[in-house]
């Protein structure tokens, strides 16, 4: 796991552009571009200040490749913590693969996936979690997910965990010194306080992992189901939320007979819209396997958006409420909200006597748009955003949430053995592992095989 090679990447997307990075790391990186790059002013940057720019040629024996430049991190002041050189090349992927592959034979070695964020955990320029959160800045696509992954990055989560392993360690050390003098049947580490340390820090860790359901929406998005009847006006919805025809729209029955998905992203939180078949009775082979579909998405969906054709509500009479009862008696946990489609056609009479029928319904218009934004403004009610507001920190990574389980666990015990008045030696125990689970989320207590399953998930060249 750890290389002292030294290593090199594309750090910009793949493909032609205007411009692309070249990034290379390790203790010979500006000795290797040294052997490549003339700077026109005739430099040698192995001899220049670290954190310059040098404009000149990349140069294969007397081929000049391309006009490029060079940016210099000496010592351990660069992201990896090691020698780094950046090179600036024009975007074309000839020019690209043309300078990699100079380097690697001048003796640079490919990069692995995330392989440059790996050294700078190595090399103690961040820890785990801020090395994790560098992925999910990247695939950040929303502002709630860019803004939490940034908190974390820049170390809001690491220092929380960071300041009750550090209190938790103070205490475990005096448990421990007290079992050096175990038949003086002293006690070093003060009870009350430790009772007060240990609700404390279950506190905090219940706050943390309470944050993960709403993280775990933030940063993979919440996904809706679209329910209803056929044709009355799902994919029409679905398009006006997205702005868009991206639904298939037309007056026959059952025209969608498969999911279609979709995001939006609604005041910097991500929706994933899932338009489904009409639910009804069918013989219609492929309709009947597109409604099994439904019922599938509404079971995997969080919110369940239910629509019906409000211009026949006086028809639809019982089996209408029937439905939405059946709906919420099958998902009593899932936020329903219940649609009037095409109230454009309504008085205010039907409007009132539909209102009175249905407390809760929300009137709207596909086709002509309007009330889209109250149903938007419904939508974002079903997410605990004053955490994020109030920029508190959230969890987001599922390796966090079970470090942080694990560890609550481990506390409840030690506050078990407190109360019960166990020896100092069993409660160590439970201390010690305590402090291991704080540990595996920052990266003080890890293994090569947890690392290379981390960064296996990162790009090439970060």
């Amino acid at each position: 796991m750890i290389s002292h090679d030294t290593i090199v990447a594309l750090a910009t997307p793949s493909g032609a552009g205007a411009i692309a990075v070249i990034r290379i790391s390790g203790k010979e990186a500006i000795a290797i571009a040294a052997q490549v790059f003339q700077s026109v002013s005739g430099k040698d940057i192995t001899k220049q200040k670290t954190h310059t720019l040098h404009l000149g040629h990349i140069v294969d024996n007397s081929k000049v490749i391309d006009q490029v430049l060079v940016s210099l991190f000496k010592g351990t002041n660069s992201y990896t913590g090691e020698p780094t050189v950046e090179i600036s090349c024009h975007g074309s992927t000839y020019i690209q693969q043309q300078i990699i592959q100079l380097l690697l034979r001048k003796g640079c070695r490919m990069a692995q996936a995330g392989e440059f964020t790996l050294r700078s955990f190595l090399n103690g320029k961040m820890d785990l979690s801020q090395a994790e959160a560098v992925a999910d800045l990247i695939a950040s696509d929303n502002e709630a997910s860019h803004q939490i992954a940034m908190q974390q990055m820049r170390g809001g989560f690491s220092n929380e965990i960071a300041k009750l392993r550090e209190e938790l360690l103070n205490f475990a050390s005096l448990i421990e010194l007290e079992l050096d003098f175990a038949e003086e049947d002293v006690e070093f580490a003060d009870r009350t306080q430790f009772h007060e340390l240990l609700n404390r820090i279950e506190f905090v860790l219940k706050r943390l992992i309470d944050s993960f359901a709403v993280g775990n929406v933030i940063k993979n998005g919440i996904p809706v189901a679209i329910v209803g009847e056929p044709n009355v006006g799902k994919s029409t919805l679905l398009n006006a939320l997205l702005n868009e025809e991206r639904a298939i729209v037309s007056d026959i029955a059952g025209t969608t007979r498969d999911t279609i998905e979709d995001e939006l992203v609604i005041d910097g939180i991500g929706f994933r819209f899932i338009d489904t078949a009409g639910i009804r009775e069918t013989v219609d082979v492929v309709e009947s396997i597109g409604i099994k579909k439904t019922f599938e998405k509404m079971e995997q969906a969080q919110v369940v958006v239910y629509l019906f054709d409000s211009s026949e509500y006086k028809t639809l009479g019982g089996p209408l409420q029937t439905e939405i009862q059946k709906i919420k008696n099958q998902f009593p946990l899932k936020p329903l909200v219940i649609i009037g489609n095409k109230a454009d056609k309504l008085n205010e009479t039907e409007r009132t006597e539909l209102k009175a029928l249905i407390p809760d319904i929300l009137l709207l218009s596909a086709k002509e748009k309007l009330g889209i934004d109250e149903l938007k403004h419904q939508l974002l009610s079903f997410v605990n955003t004053g955490a994020l507001r109030n920029n508190e920190t959230i969890v987001t990574n599922t390796r966090h949430y079970d470090s942080l389980l694990k560890a609550l666990e481990e506390i409840q015990k030690v506050q078990w053995g407190l109360q019960s008045g166990i020896s100092s030696d069993l409660m160590a125990i439970d201390i010690r592992q305590a402090l291991y689970y704080f540990g595996e989320i920052t990266g003080q207590v890890t293994n090569d095989e947890l690392l290379g399953n981390i960064f296996a998930n990162f790009c090439i060249g970060k």
